[in-house]
């Protein structure tokens, strides 16, 4: 449950602009598109303030824009919130389009005020692990996505060979599964061969992503509960404690510093997890951490009461370590969250047994939303940091920050507009763009909802419809 009063909030917002602040230059052109009276939300604060764009930028910032423009949006009493770059999604395209797909997915999240998605390599056929296969990729994106998009590259023993090329095709990165990868086609790597990848990587000046569990440990505990009969939630829950993903996690931030590579941490899920982070970083080690939306709001009681859609790995933790999570992203200390959005077929759901279980939760539509809906009554201070951890800290580590992650004059105008309801709403399958009506957030309710997401200038997400389906959205490839 999450541990914050739910009545809608009036926060104390930052004073606005002041109007004898020397504003831009008159602009030459009719203006496209007027945001009007909205609260702006940047990691530095809120603010009351207009919005100019003109050709898909952000052209002006002023306390009131006074230019006529071909629309206006009118943002009176909503947050314009930047445009959030989701840095973990698996969209399952080409291949898996049962499981998800580049349209349903990217409907998903734009409905949940995301504007660019970043697709793992491990769950389309083919893999990504070579830059033939990123192309194929990249096109089908670019023919079905509605909002924009970057892609990883894989990095599995017997690949890095590929690396360069994967560099060369425009991956935002390369991803590894430190441990068991859960699946036969997309291997995981051991310590050896991660850090021949990282040295590799390192060479050519390539972020490495690690999902780190031990997979030696979580064999041993998951055989010891299975030879007791136990297959059921707490069972599952036992057979991956903290100390799974701790310790694969030193041994990753260990080659990282032994290589010199920039490492990011995915699925981080407790608070010793970023302690050790944080003395990394402090020894100048090259490393960030992502959480994701349900460390943030659910804890293992949660997954014993949802079962088979609330299963991820690492699981749900305790609620002193869920609380402890929100301690960390308040400090700084967790630089991103990306949803984890990780979806399957029903009938992968629905076995007794909890090891058999298909794991992962979808969550690319609502996980977000229900984040802000958890800082409404703390808004003025909690808003910034959702603004820094979703948005200008993805584009800083992916280096897209030229184009993306803030909302300022010069930058892609790529926005949400997030509006507080006195009355909470419940989540309802019939609202979910997904490909199958089914997410671990079911029956949560929210004061905040998303009315309009707009992507270089263009509405996406409107009261409830999507605008632009498909063909619109952008590949993304990292500044150099």
């Amino acid at each position: 449950m999450i541990c914050v009063d739910s009545r809608p909030a009036h926060p104390t917002i930052l004073p606005t602009v002041s109007k004898k602040q020397k504003l831009p230059p008159v602009i030459p052109e009719r203006l496209d598109l007027v945001v009007r009276g909205g609260r702006l939300v940047t990691p530095e604060g809120v603010q009351r303030a207009d919005l100019g764009i003109l050709r898909g930028k952000i052209m002006q910032i002023a306390p009131e824009i006074g230019e006529e423009a071909e629309a206006t949006l009118d943002a009176a009493g909503a947050y314009v919130f930047p445009g959030i770059l989701d840095g973990r999604v698996q969209f399952n395209e080409p291949g898996r389009a049962d499981w998800e797909g580049l349209a349903s997915g990217s409907a998903a999240l734009a409905a949940g005020g995301g504007t660019c998605f970043f697709d793992l390599p491990g769950h389309s056929a083919p893999l990504v692990l070579d830059s033939a296969a990123l192309r194929v990729k990249r096109l089908l994106a670019e023919e079905r996505s509605c909002t924009d998009f970057a892609l990883w590259g894989g990095l599995v023993p017997g690949n890095l060979n590929q690396l360069a090329g994967l560099k060369s095709a425009g991956a935002i990165g390369v991803m590894a599964r430190l441990g068991d990868s859960g699946s036969a086609d997309f291997q995981g790597v051991d310590a050896a061969s991660l850090h021949a990848g990282m040295q590799r990587a390192a060479q050519l000046d390539l972020l490495v992503a690690v999902h780190a569990e031990d997979a030696t440990l979580a064999a041993k505990l998951t055989a010891a509960q299975q030879a007791k009969g136990r297959h059921n939630a707490r069972a599952y829950l036992a057979s991956r404690p903290a100390e799974v993903e701790l310790t694969a996690i030193r041994q990753a931030l260990e080659i990282a510093g032994e290589t010199r590579c920039a490492l990011h941490l995915l699925a981080v899920s407790c608070p010793e997890a970023v302690a050790l982070i944080t003395a990394a970083r402090a020894q100048g080690v090259d490393v960030t951490a992502e959480t994701s939306p349900h460390y943030l709001l659910l804890n293992e009681q949660d997954f014993i009461k949802i079962g088979a859609p609330a299963k991820c790995s690492p699981p749900l933790r305790d609620e002193t370590r869920r609380l402890g999570l929100w301690a960390e992203l308040r400090a700084g200390r967790l630089q991103t969250v990306g949803s984890g959005h990780d979806p399957a077929p029903p009938d992968l759901k629905m076995a007794e047994d909890f090891f058999a279980v298909r794991g992962g939760i979808a969550g690319v539509q609502h996980g977000f939303e229900l984040l802000f809906n958890a800082c409404a009554r703390t808004a003025a201070q909690d808003l910034p940091v959702l603004a820094a951890v979703l948005a200008r800290n993805v584009a800083r580590r992916f280096r897209l920050d030229d184009r993306k992650g803030r909302l300022a004059v010069g930058l892609d105008a790529d926005f949400s507009l997030l509006r507080l309801n006195e009355k909470e709403q419940p989540i309802t399958a019939a609202e979910l763009w997904t490909r199958h009506p089914a997410t671990a957030y079911l029956g949560r309710s929210s004061h905040v909802r998303v009315t309009h997401t707009y992507v270089r200038g263009g509405a996406v997400w409107a009261e409830g419809r999507l605008t632009n389906r498909a063909n619109s959205g952008q590949f993304l490839k990292p500044r150099p």
